[in-house]
């Protein structure tokens, strides 16, 4: 690759910046806050999160520079693992994704109805609201539209202008909210422990996705020197922004009406502009969920057809119309994600679930790393980006991912159980369907 094609430090900082910052960020605070049991614990999930993030970013940067494919991070797992493995957690991490669009588009559902119903309205009905525009741009997409670049950047525009506008309202002392909740002095370590484990399922959420950083290591100029940089940069920046509106929340809401506090974000514009300002946020945010459910609709089933052309998914899944479109690809994904809002219409009953299963897929891709690190000595010093701190990187990362799976097991067993049973049941089918059609 030219060095003109290769991404410079700044552009590999933005992606990685690009990558984090999603919808998570305007709903998450209430989940993390109710789960804390003081304020301190609520700030240090969101920090931790992050430096968690950090290790598991330079983590998945040294896998894409060892196995440098295009949209490879699925490719890892058939690298290093069993096919049965392989299957059966590619599957998990589609599923996922499938799920983490459900509860985006939940967050966009639980604003609009704001402007829509006089009252709050049932789950389900919410439910339907994101099942509607999930099936609407099913049909753009099959119509073979795609999202131009200028829409991302008009997505991220919103995006970005709405979290300045929130970190705005700590320069306005007459909005603030409720005073801030004591200390709790009477609580237990193990106490402490756990409500900090279950804070950091939604601060997990909110900070995924730099491990698609694994796509670029081939990518970037001078990797040695920019992969660590804008990595570090990128994260650097995150934790700055998320941590700005973590106390702009606090500022306007107080942190005990933070713990039960619908819409948040609507909440902060509305005591900054009033009613007007609170609406017109409200729409631009439900924009920014309708753009954000379209991107995954268009991504996910190009995954499921290179999954199909390395032989892990049926042939069908590469199947084209006359437009280009995966049909059958974009048909399951679809059909996955309705699926998931109606068995689990809450966005919490869908957070313990995606990022349950997130926890296998990050923990063993990241464990790659290791098996990697034999397999492909040959690349050692020879302009490879490879860690600093190796093996301590991974090895945290991995720990602080079990230690949420753990946290989701006591707090909501059932979601737990839920997506070690859908694990089982894909771990089966590769037995039952997908090895007797390869030995045949």
């Amino acid at each position: 690759m030219s060095s003109k094609n290769q991404l410079g430090l700044f552009d590999l900082t933005m992606i990685v910046v690009g990558l984090v910052i999603g919808m998570g960020v305007f709903r998450t605070a209430a989940d993390s806050a109710q789960a804390s049991l003081t304020p301190t614990i609520y700030f240090t999930a969101w920090v931790a999160g992050g430096l968690i993030a950090l290790c598991g970013a330079l983590t998945y940067a040294e896998i894409g520079s060892r196995l440098p494919v295009t949209g490879g991070y699925y490719k890892v797992f058939a690298e290093c693992y069993h096919p049965s493995v392989a299957f059966a957690i590619n599957c998990i991490i589609l599923i996922s994704n499938a799920a983490s669009l459900a509860a985006v588009a939940l967050i966009g559902s639980e604003y609009i109805s704001e402007i829509i119903f006089d009252k709050p309205p049932a789950d389900f009905t919410r439910s339907l609201i994101a099942m509607g525009a999930i099936v609407v741009f099913y049909g753009v997409n099959l119509a073979g539209l795609r999202m131009s670049a200028r829409t991302q950047n008009i997505l991220m525009i919103i995006k970005i202008s709405m979290i300045m506008v929130l970190i705005g309202s700590l320069f306005l002392p007459g909005h603030t909210g409720g005073s801030p909740s004591p200390q709790n002095s009477d609580a237990s370590f193990l106490d402490n422990l756990q409500s900090f484990g279950v804070a950091l399922i939604a601060v997990s959420f909110t900070y995924g996705g730099y491990q698609q950083t694994i796509n670029f290591g081939d990518e970037v100029k001078n990797p040695r020197r920019n992969i660590p940089r804008g990595i570090f940069i990128g994260i650097v920046m995150i934790i700055g922004l998320y941590l700005l509106i973590q106390f702009a929340y606090v500022h306007a809401i107080g942190f005990t009406e933070l713990k039960t506090t619908k819409g948040i974000a609507a909440v902060v514009a509305e005591r900054m502009f009033g009613q007007t300002g609170r609406t017109v946020f409200t729409v631009l945010l439900f924009m920014a969920v309708l753009a954000y459910v379209n991107v995954l609709l268009l991504s996910n089933p190009r995954v499921m057809y290179a999954m199909s052309l390395d032989g892990i998914l049926p042939p069908a899944f590469a199947k084209k119309n006359q437009r280009e479109v995966l049909i059958v690809s974009l048909s399951v994904f679809t059909a996955i994600c309705l699926v998931v809002l109606f068995f689990m219409n809450t966005f919490n009953k869908i957070l313990g679930f995606t990022i349950f299963l997130d926890s296998i897929g990050m923990a063993t891709s990241a464990g790659a790393i290791f098996i990697l690190r034999k397999k492909t000595r040959y690349l050692d010093n020879s302009g490879i980006y490879t860690m600093k701190l190796y093996p301590l990187m991974p090895l945290v990362f991995i720990a602080a991912y079990l230690f949420v799976a753990v946290s989701i097991f006591f707090h909501t067993p059932w979601l737990a159980i839920t997506a070690l049973t859908v694990f089982a049941v894909v771990l089966a089918l590769y037995f039952l369907v997908v090895a007797p059609r390869k030995k045949s």
